[in-house]
């Protein structure tokens, strides 16, 4: 078994992270929603730059693991 599919494998474990980040924000987001619906705009705005830092996290988790691969 090649060692560069096996660390590229484990790069790519860290998407599971974006699927649990996003999670988090968006019940975050309903929670707060829930308590003071008054906030609506403000907290969508921190709601999607939340989601937007999780998914960053995620593309480079990807990168790397592409990058493993070509070595």
């Amino acid at each position: 078994m090649d060692a560069n599919l096996l660390w590229a494998g484990i790069a790519a474990v860290g998407v599971i992270g974006w699927g649990i980040g996003i999670g988090l924000v968006g019940k975050g987001l309903l929670d707060a929603l829930a308590r003071n619906p008054q906030v609506s705009g403000k907290a969508m705005v921190y709601a999607i730059l939340g989601m937007a830092l999780a998914e960053a996290t995620s593309i480079y988790a990807l990168v790397i693991a592409f990058m493993l691969l070509n070595k």
